[in-house]
């Protein structure tokens, strides 16, 4: 089993971000010492009530700290944007690290980023399937051609290839069949939210194998999956140490209308204990192997990004969490 950082980049409204970038390079310094060994950052645009760092300028400051963990987004919000940017950023980023780049790429769902943005919500899955082949195009090709729907490149070179040959390993998200079953033909791994329950994981994951041996793909080199975790004192309910800003932040989630349905809506407080029961890695550190153990042989999974923080959660607690990570991986080898 890998573990590696999802790792927090929002704060709440009003928050100092003063000393925040200085907060998240202590992060990756203290999850590389503690042997995780990949590290994503998100992507929201407009993201009211909450504040956010943009994934590629931040993880370009984290590269030199993370060096030697797999680096990446998780994921770009891909019809937005334009696949060249995506593809030469991604190829830069890619030497930065030394060839451990990796992408998490998805559709969006907020209809707020879409009309910022200037593009139709009605056209988000043409574009992404659309984008997807421009950038491998501009990984793979030397001369690239393509008229499309959205995009024309006539007879270019991209400024930058990748150092890994082909391209960053692209993983797709994706809380539902359909992303899954298109993850499965576009992508080289599904990567599921912390929204899917443990059972969806499961279920979602099986969708995704049968889709690919059905269209005659090699099965995926791995199965990363992002869960929220915290590793307790062991004095009394590890939940209740982090019960706060974690709901916080899905009341959040709610507030935007997440289209997956998988956050409970009004009554989130209420529904908590039993909504994180069956999505997030929480509890002492024994019980934290045990969990981690059981993703593993329940859905399948070997790479778990394990989100530690949340807004409102304190730069020491999030640090303990970081320390006890580490003696939790050496129980895991």
């Amino acid at each position: 089993m890998k573990l590696g950082l999802y790792m927090a980049t929002q704060w709440r409204q009003g928050a100092d971000l003063g000393p925040e970038l200085a907060n998240l390079i202590e992060q990756v310094r203290a999850a590389k010492a503690s042997g995780l060994g990949s590290l994503m950052v998100g992507q929201h645009f407009v993201s009211s009530p909450l504040q956010m760092f943009q994934a590629m300028p931040l993880l370009a400051r984290l590269a030199a700290e993370a060096d030697g963990m797999r680096l990446g987004p998780g994921l770009l919000l891909l019809p937005m944007l334009n696949p060249v940017v995506v593809a030469e950023e991604t190829a830069t980023l890619d030497w930065l690290t030394g060839g451990k780049a990796i992408v998490g790429l998805g559709l969006g769902y907020r209809r707020e980023e879409f009309d910022s943005l200037g593009v139709p919500m009605n056209e988000r899955v043409p574009r992404f399937v659309e984008a997807v082949e421009v950038i491998r195009k501009l990984w793979r090709d030397e001369v690239v051609e393509h008229e499309g729907r959205f995009h024309t490149l006539s007879k270019v070179q991209a400024s930058v290839k990748p150092q890994q040959k082909g391209g960053p390993p692209i993983w797709m998200a994706g809380d539902s069949e359909a992303p899954v079953k298109r993850a499965a033909r576009l992508a080289d791994a599904w990567m599921p939210s912390p929204m899917v329950s443990e059972e969806g994981v499961k279920k979602l994951g099986a969708l995704f194998r049968e889709t690919r041996a059905a269209a005659g793909l090699a099965p995926a080199a791995e199965f990363p999956i992002i869960r929220e975790c915290h590793v307790g004192s062991g004095d009394g309910p590890a939940l209740d140490e982090v019960r706060e800003p974690l709901s916080f932040k899905y009341e959040a989630y709610a507030s935007w209308g997440e289209a997956s349905g998988f956050v409970p809506g009004e009554r989130i407080r209420a529904d908590f204990d039993t909504f994180a029961a069956k999505r997030f890695i929480i509890g002492s550190p024994g019980e934290v192997v045990e969990r981690i153990g059981r993703y593993g042989e329940h859905t399948g999974t070997d790479h778990i990004l394990l989100r530690v923080q949340w807004p409102g959660l304190g730069q020491q607690i999030v640090l303990r969490t970081l320390e006890r990570l580490g003696r939790i991986i050496e129980q895991l080898d």
